[in-house]
């Protein structure tokens, strides 16, 4: 058996992305570390001084964080699936190359792809439909998202048009042709494009920014920026002290998508044909 010969480029890419990796692993890890440490202590540890778990307890416990946090959680699935909703409607209505109208609708939406009214011109439209101090208006907005809209219409475009043509001489109407055939495969389409849509949900800021000022309805970003400037600190329990609770909201960001990207990551590499014919 021949030996694959170890070229010197493959070691340095190697130590090239060791080195990216520890570069985004090690500030992530002290914040993990600091987040159980009930010691204010500051400098890059290996292991808490003093283990405990005060730091998560006064965000659950705490009020002015945990509704925050249960506000994002909302927004982010209700935004994800009406993101998905308006997305998947308006991409299976763009591929209906005989429907009157179809190439003006679709210019029309690149077009806004490529200009837009304007941040004071979309506020006073917000303001007019009374989406100021709403959260409707930040599920709503970030919905209507074009680049999403075509990536979900090309992933449609690749599935074979005799399987629709064939479900219509059935007798199928759009919705059914819709939800028995081209739904399920575009199960890579969905998971990705929803995924984007999550993320943009949950890291949120500029829109609560610009159209929330009530500070009952912020979400859990918009606490935890005050809270890392230290103007909205909540009261720590069990001798948290006040950099174990910043690093534990920090942690509490960023770790529901470190959960749930793993199990999506299949499916960004999957095409939207799984168990379809060829034509």
């Amino acid at each position: 058996m021949m030996k694959k010969k170890v070229k010197i480029f493959d070691i340095v890419l190697i130590v090239i992305f060791t080195l990216f990796s520890l570069l985004m692993i090690i500030p992530v890890y002290k914040v993990l570390v600091d987040s159980f440490d009930l010691k204010t202590a500051y400098g890059m540890k290996l292991f808490p001084e003093q283990f405990g778990f005060a730091g998560y307890k006064s965000i659950f416990t705490n009020p002015t964080m945990l509704r925050p946090f249960l506000i994002s959680c909302y927004t982010t699935v209700m935004g994800t699936i009406m993101g998905l909703l308006i997305s998947v409607l308006g991409a299976y209505v763009l591929i209906q190359w005989k429907m009157p109208g179809r190439a003006f609708i679709a210019n029309v939406l690149l077009f806004t792809m490529i200009f837009n009214g304007g941040m004071i011109p979309t506020y006073l439209v917000m303001k007019d439909f009374h989406l100021t101090n709403n959260l409707w208006g930040v599920i709503l907005l970030p919905a209507i998202n074009v680049y999403n809209l075509v990536l979900m219409k090309n992933f449609f475009e690749g599935i074979p048009i005799s399987l629709m043509e064939s479900a219509e001489i059935d007798g199928c109407s759009h919705f059914r042709i819709l939800y028995k055939i081209v739904l399920p495969l575009s199960k890579a389409a969905l998971a990705s494009i929803g995924l984007m849509y999550a993320v943009g949900y949950w890291n949120d800021y500029t829109n609560y920014k610009l159209y929330i000022t009530n500070s009952n309805l912020y979400n859990f970003q918009m606490k935890l920026r005050a809270l890392i400037m230290g103007s909205d600190l909540p009261s720590a329990v069990e001798g948290a002290t006040e950099n174990t609770v910043k690093n534990a909201a920090v942690i509490v960001a960023i770790l529901p998508f470190m959960i749930i990207y793993p199990f999506c990551q299949k499916y960004f590499v999957q095409g939207v044909n799984i168990g379809a014919v060829k034509e």
